[in-house]
């Protein structure tokens, strides 16, 4: 059996060596992703669960102050205090019926919550309960709040009934605060979450 041979020699490929500038750019990325790695490792005591409870103030449908922690109730929305929504072709001010609603569900009970996310106004992120009544869910049951990354079941339970805000018109409590020059704070779902997340690793107070 005869072979064919080209008469040609056979090509050998040399790896070119590495420029001096692109060794110290690779040092330089990977100092910076171990730096990284070890500012991430010592902050994680940041993203640890805080526990707080004690008798809270309302502040309004959706935030409490517990202890002198401020507290964001997690996953929902409540309009602004002094929001005016619409019922019956007259305007109510929804936002002190929240409030009212939210201090019911309190009314003087010691309250717990838990959370490990702040927002950018430095509030906890809670879910929070009294006397075992999840005040966050029940908010949005009753109506005198929407879903905010959370509770969709509960706001078309109550949409369906007609509870609270639903019985009437109004504007979304994030869309009244656009309209009103105030700061949209992120909806607290997967991507405000992890948001708030880098927010406090990189917090530097």
């Amino acid at each position: 059996m005869s072979r064919s041979w080209s008469g040609r020699p056979r090509q050998r490929y040399f790896r070119r060596p590495r420029s001096r500038w692109r060794k110290i750019l690779d040092y330089a990325l990977a100092f910076a992703v171990l730096g990284l790695l070890i500012l991430v490792s010592a902050r994680l005591d940041r993203v640890e669960t805080r526990r707080t409870e004690g008798v809270a103030v309302v502040n309004d449908g959706d935030s409490i102050t517990l202890g002198g922690e401020r507290i964001r109730l997690r996953g929902i929305d409540a309009p602004e205090y002094s929001q005016i929504c619409r019922k019956d072709g007259a305007g109510y001010p929804c936002g002190r019926r929240s409030r009212e609603a939210l201090s019911k569900l309190v009314s003087g009970r010691q309250v717990r919550c838990a959370g490990w996310e702040r927002d950018r106004y430095g509030r906890l992120l809670g879910e929070c309960t009294a006397a075992g009544t999840d005040l966050n869910r029940s908010q949005v049951e009753a109506g005198w709040a929407v879903a905010y990354g959370g509770y969709e079941a509960e706001e078309a339970t109550a949409r369906l009934g007609r509870k609270g805000l639903w019985a009437g018109d109004f504007d979304r409590p994030r869309d009244w605060r656009n309209m009103h020059g105030d700061m949209v704070e992120i909806e607290h779902g997967s991507y405000g979450r992890m948001l708030n997340w880098l927010r406090e690793i990189f917090r530097f107070s």
